[in-house]
């Protein structure tokens, strides 16, 4: 693994739980000060800093719905007090009900664009501003959360949440592209069908396992193998990686 400078601070969203939290523990192993932000569950991201201080790493959690920009702009002034900021994971996402388009209503894809992209552009933004050596900053790496949803379409289950991942597909070329020579990576991450509590939140707890035989390697993935994928692209090993989308997806 790259060598990392301990000072760099680590922003990730929806850090309390599944990839977030993994992450965020690979991230404190690797020398990364975790700014650890959550919508709703404190517990959850307090258990997480705790157990990156048992490892004599350094987290703090920052309550941050980033739906809110307000919340957005907290987070990032905490980090702001943390250290030098050196990466962000844009993890926090939300999916829906199983549904068809034609039972959606207006507000549920509202809330899933509101956090699933324009949540993840806001929070981009306030990195660029403060990463960018346009601004005076010393580079650092952002890696967005997709999904292979986004090239399947997730069609009668939850298009609304395939489309928001289709954007963060665009948005990380576009993005990658205009700070390439300011000295920031963007990439993302497009996940399989991982082992996480988002399935339930769509009322289908069990649904990972029962799809695990159309996977090509015939199993789900763990959290802790999209966060190897992540802490990997925010390394100095992943130092041409940029514009650039893994499927970290078992083949799916």
């Amino acid at each position: 693994m790259g060598a990392i400078l301990t000072d760099r601070v680590a922003v990730i969203t929806g850090g309390s739980r599944g990839i977030g939290r993994a992450t965020a523990l690979a991230a404190a192993r690797r020398g990364f000060r975790v700014v650890v932000g959550y919508a709703t569950n404190k517990a959850a991201a307090d258990d997480v800093v705790a157990q990156i201080g048992a490892s004599n790493g350094k987290a703090i959690a920052v309550k941050c719905d980033v739906a809110r920009e307000s919340d957005i702009l907290a987070l990032f002034e905490a980090a702001d007090k943390f250290g030098t900021l050196g990466a962000l994971v844009n993890n926090a996402g939300i999916v829906g009900k199983t549904s068809r388009l034609d039972e959606m209503s207006a507000e549920r894809i509202a809330q899933m664009m509101a956090v699933n992209v324009t949540g993840s552009l806001l929070c981009a933004r306030e990195a660029v501003k403060r990463m960018s050596t346009r601004h005076g900053g010393n580079g650092g790496v952002i890696v967005n959360l997709s999904s292979v949803a986004a090239k399947l379409g997730a069609a009668n289950t939850y298009i609304d949440y395939a489309a928001s991942k289709g954007a963060i597909d665009s948005f990380t070329l576009g993005l990658g592209y205009e700070v390439a020579a300011e000295g920031i990576r963007v990439a993302a991450i497009r996940p399989g069908l991982i082992d996480t509590e988002i399935h339930a939140s769509g009322g289908e707890p069990d649904r990972a396992h029962r799809l695990a035989g159309n996977v090509p390697m015939k199993r789900v993935g763990t959290a802790e193998e999209i966060a190897n994928a992540i802490v990997w692209l925010m390394s100095d090993d992943a130092s041409y990686v940029t514009s650039a989308i893994l499927d970290v997806s078992g083949g799916r």
